[in-house]
């Protein structure tokens, strides 16, 4: 595999519509994820077992695996269970401080208004599983829910005839309060609209795959979702400073996802592109995934690319809005101030985004597909509702009487015009 550097400026229509005009790629399978979902929603458990077998060559027991994840947390042992322990640590310190606090105050005389915020009762958390598991999407989904205050979340993960152990201890340590051998579209439905061992809840999140995404997509309406995540990105802004093989390494780490992953480097050094490519080159040879890595290398949305200017960099990063911003350059802040989409920002030489995908604390379900445009990742506020409060005493209601009637009158409401002047009347009735 080599890697070629890319001048931006010559980037035609194609090219930028390939960067720029990224998709989770359900389109095509919408009609056949919609097919499972409304048979889950009318058969329950049968066809989320039917379904299981097909699609997942497993024949399921227990749906209900719960038990499970505890007796694979207490059969850990050694660093892994000290690992996983140390990153639910983090993550839970991180989302604690996200934490918002309900308020009320004077906004005039007599006029009393505030904020509260209260968790939503019952959420759903897909944690991916299939060619790689992932006990560090059981962390990030569950730990912040739980500390929000949700009551009860649940977890639908993918069968197999060995469940990875390291994932249900996850499971286990996040949190959850029930958890379900049960993945794809069917997982997706089971938690929309219940089965008969499924509870059906009110929000879903988490990342999975494509199917995972369009059966998302395709219940949104009925319940909430967080968002429709896309393969994974990156997007590295390097100046002549940067160390070339670190930056190859953040294109690696995340092109070892997925071949459908956008991996990108950007810089207005050619020394250091060049170097950037080359060093790609090497590494991936010494990947245990290096098929994967050379699937995402081969997408029109990857690669090295070599900008005019500093400037030209941070406007083709503000316009593909990444999902994982690394910015290795010899002043990371300044190039920060300028960009304003990212789902998660890792700055300087020492911030791998590996450390934001397991262990810093910050949270690594986030936005793709240019999502950062106008979300941000999975927070506390994701499992909140907040809930607006008001008192107004007798004066602080005449102080705004007239606004209100003028305008309901305006809009030819005179019931609500009515229901201020009776409560004016009634004062001036008082003598007040």
């Amino acid at each position: 595999m080599t890697v070629d550097v890319r001048e931006l400026a010559d980037l035609g229509p194609a090219d930028r519509t390939a960067f720029f005009d990224r998709d989770a790629g359900i389109d095509a399978i919408s009609d056949d994820v919609r097919e499972i979902v409304d048979r889950v929603h009318e058969e329950g458990d049968v066809a989320v077992r039917e379904f299981t077998s097909e699609f997942d060559d497993v024949e399921l027991g227990n749906i209900d695996i719960t038990d499970a994840c505890e007796r694979a947390y207490e059969d850990l042992e050694g660093d892994v269970r000290e690992a996983i322990e140390t990153a639910a640590d983090n993550v839970r310190e991180f989302h604690e401080a996200q934490l918002p606090e309900d308020w009320r105050r004077e906004f005039g005389p007599g006029r009393e208004l505030g904020r509260r915020f209260r968790p939503i009762e019952r959420v759903g958390v897909y944690v991916p599983g299939g060619s790689a598991a992932y006990p560090s999407s059981a962390i990030m989904g569950v730990v912040p829910a739980v500390v929000a205050g949700v009551d009860h979340v649940a977890v639908v993960t993918p069968p197999a005839d060995e469940l990875n152990p390291v994932t249900l201890a996850a499971i286990h340590v996040a949190g959850a309060d029930a958890v379900y051998s049960v993945g794809g579209a069917q997982a997706i439905a089971g938690l929309a609209y219940g089965t008969e061992t499924i509870t059906r809840v009110q929000k879903i999140v988490g990342p999975g795959n494509k199917w995972v995404t369009a059966a998302k997509a395709a219940v949104r309406g009925d319940v909430e979702i967080d968002f429709l995540a896309g393969p994974s990105e990156v997007v590295v802004v390097a100046d002549e400073t940067a160390d070339p093989d670190l930056v190859a390494a953040e294109l690696v780490a995340q092109a070892e996802h997925d071949p459908n992953a956008s991996v990108v480097a950007v810089t207005d050094d050619a020394e250091t592109a060049d170097a950037v490519a080359a060093a790609v080159d090497g590494q991936t040879e010494a990947r245990k995934r290096e098929d994967v890595i050379r699937g995402a290398f081969e997408n029109d949305a990857s690669g090295v690319l070599l900008a005019r200017s500093m400037s030209e960099a941070i406007l083709f990063t503000e316009e593909y809005a990444p999902e994982h911003l690394s910015i290795i350059a010899d002043d990371e802040e300044s190039i920060l101030e300028r960009i304003d989409s990212a789902g998660s920002v890792f700055l300087g030489p020492n911030t791998p985004v590996a450390a934001g995908d397991y262990a810093s604390g910050t949270n690594h379900v986030l936005p793709t597909n240019g999502g950062a445009r106008v979300t941000g990742g999975l927070s506390i506020e994701t499992f909140l509702r907040s809930t607006t409060v008001q008192r107004l005493s007798a004066e602080g209601l005449a102080d705004i009487g007239d606004t209100i009637t003028t305008l309901a009158d305006a809009e030819g409401l005179e019931a609500h015009a009515e229901s201020v002047r009776q409560r004016l009347e009634d004062r001036e009735g008082d003598g007040a």
